[in-house]
């Protein structure tokens, strides 16, 4: 019997032959591009988990340049002849826009020949370069080379996160951790944070996270309670100490140093505790590089599904 892989392996290449063959041909360079924050490179990721079958090689712009005459023209070329010896083969150049951007008369004589590489490696200019996809990704597309621009046949925009995908963030972020959260609190946060990325959402609750902790160490009162235990949340353990303001009923003026760790129940993430952090974590991508985006993906661009 053929080995899994090998039949895996047929039934791919038939596929591929049928989908690909001719007149048609799968795309050889597509741009990711969208603010910061939104997941470029996570798609990249995700690429690489989905293409198992492929070779995936994760490049930046401090791996190609050297400070060394010729060197860095060199690397490139050397990358892609590992692309063609491993094909089927992706290449993702995170924050391409820093290797390939604009020409000009100020720009040094080592930064152009590296352009100039990527272009002849790119059209694959004296190489096969069927089964080889270059996969790009940057924040700022209007200050790439037109010629670079043109080899990536496909410009996908990733934009900001809307409303539900807001709210599906905010369950993955706070995930188990024991809070008293509603659906329409997770709905009225989404609503609060239009205009923020995948990224300020993650800082957001990883901050409103600490508020607890914060909570604990700024004590100067706890009060006992009963909690369900750490160690197994279906058992409840009584005689813990939990923060509480000076004049609940039971308050013990004490500050947490003087609570043991066994003794400690911490107070469960509330919605104030997001809306403080919420309030103190302004979103990170401004105006007018969003209309420079939507600009760009209207000239050049399509919108990501």
């Amino acid at each position: 019997m053929p080995h899994r892989n090998q039949k895996y392996f047929e039934k791919y290449h038939k596929i591929y032959y049928y989908s690909f063959s001719g007149k048609r041909k799968p795309w050889r360079g597509i741009l990711l591009f969208g603010p910061p924050g939104t997941g470029k490179s996570f798609i990249a990721k995700a690429v690489a988990t989905e293409a198992s079958n492929s070779t995936f090689f994760s490049v930046s712009s401090s791996d190609l340049v050297s400070k060394w005459l010729g060197e860095s023209e060199k690397l490139v070329r050397q990358l892609f002849e590992l692309a063609r010896q491993h094909k089927p083969s992706i290449i993702f150049i995170d924050e391409v826009d820093s290797l390939c951007s604009q020409r000009s008369d100020t720009e040094s004589e080592s930064a152009r020949r590296i352009k100039t590489e990527f272009l002849v490696q790119m059209q694959g200019v004296g190489h096969d370069t069927d089964g080889i996809l270059v996969l790009g990704a940057t924040n700022i597309p209007w200050v790439l080379d037109a010629a670079i621009r043109r080899r990536f046949e496909k410009r996908v925009y990733i934009p900001l996160p809307e409303m539900n995908a807001r709210k599906d963030m905010f369950k993955l972020h706070v995930g188990d951790t024991p809070n008293s959260l509603t659906d329409a609190n997770y709905r009225e946060l989404a609503e609060k944070t239009e205009g923020y990325s995948g990224h300020d959402i993650d800082i957001v609750v990883r901050d409103a996270l600490m508020q607890p902790v914060r909570k604990v160490q700024s004590a100067t009162h706890f009060k006992r309670v009963s909690a369900p235990s750490r160690d197994n949340p279906n058992e409840i353990v009584h005689d813990l100490l939990t923060p509480c303001s000076p004049g609940d009923p039971g308050a013990i003026p004490m500050s947490w140093v003087d609570v043991p760790s066994n003794k400690l129940s911490e107070p469960i993430l509330s919605m104030s505790d997001i809306s403080m952090s919420l309030r103190n974590t302004k979103p990170s991508v401004n105006a007018d590089d969003l209309q420079k985006l939507e600009l760009f993906k209207t000239q050049f661009g399509e919108e990501g599904v």
